[in-house]
């Protein structure tokens, strides 16, 4: 059975482990080419050689989301591999404990932190949508979805440069929706809640117990049930779907 991305070109970045890896893993088999981003071309090797050694078409591709130079170039060899880019996974992505101590409140915590998790979690999306939209505008339309978080949905203490970063994630996804709805680009956003990778993991050893007090399901999500929504919002059987939050956390939010 041909896969609903079949004949289509992707570009996910934060490529290499986590939301990313089952993301690209899950677009291959769905019949996408695939150019997986991450900080650095070795460390999207491993999602690569997956997806090549299962019969799939990847290339890798090194670069930080944060610096414009390196997204544009992330993109243009997206189209010189695969000639166009019909679909993007804006995944890259970093935690508070990547920017300074945690648990800080939001009078504790320095405009250092605060600035490094914005140039990551939402400049980098910014900048990538950008680069994503002038090559989507040219061949006529495409898909984009970016990676928000619940957080990008409520607040959550001790996280102020987290929930901003996501909060305006979920913002330039509406907009960006309403702006090229009639260019044929479609823009959406995953909005996850607790989910097992490799970034949650020391956050779970701590606090695992009181974290699943709120999640009605209680447990944790996997990788795998974010890629499969994001396979579909990206795929054409989501043709009218522009501008969602599309929430996967176990009843966190409805709680």
């Amino acid at each position: 059975m041909t896969g609903i991305l079949a004949g289509k070109a992707g570009l996910v970045t934060g490529g290499g482990s986590g939301l990313g890896r089952a993301t690209a893993l899950a677009m291959a088999r769905e019949g996408a080419r695939v150019a997986v981003a991450d900080i650095t071309e070795e460390a999207a090797a491993s999602t690569v050689a997956l997806i090549n050694a299962s019969g799939g078409q990847a290339i890798g591709l090194g670069g930080n989301v944060a610096v414009e130079a390196d997204v544009a170039g992330m993109v243009a060899r997206t189209v010189a591999a695969f000639g166009r880019i019909d679909c993007a996974y804006n995944n890259a992505g970093i935690s508070p404990r990547n920017v300074g101590p945690v648990g800080q409140r939001t009078h504790e915590m320095s405009r250092q932190s605060f600035d490094d998790m914005l140039a990551v979690n939402l400049t980098g999306v910014f900048m990538c949508m950008k680069y994503e939209i002038i090559e989507m505008l040219k061949q006529g339309g495409g898909a984009i979805v970016n990676t928000a978080s619940i957080a990008g949905l409520v607040g959550l203490p001790t996280a102020t440069n987290y929930v901003a970063s996501k909060h305006g994630v979920v913002g330039i996804t509406k907009t960006a929706a309403m702006e090229y709805a009639q260019d044929n680009i479609r823009v959406n956003c995953v909005n996850p809640g607790y989910i097992k990778t490799p970034m949650t993991d020391p956050t779970m050893a701590a606090r695992f117990d009181l974290l699943m007090e709120k999640v009605p399901m209680k447990r944790l999500g996997v990788p795998e049930e974010i890629a499969e929504a994001v396979v579909w919002m990206l795929s054409d059987k989501a043709s009218f779907m522009t501008g969602a939050s599309h929430i996967i956390d176990g009843g966190y939010y409805a709680a």
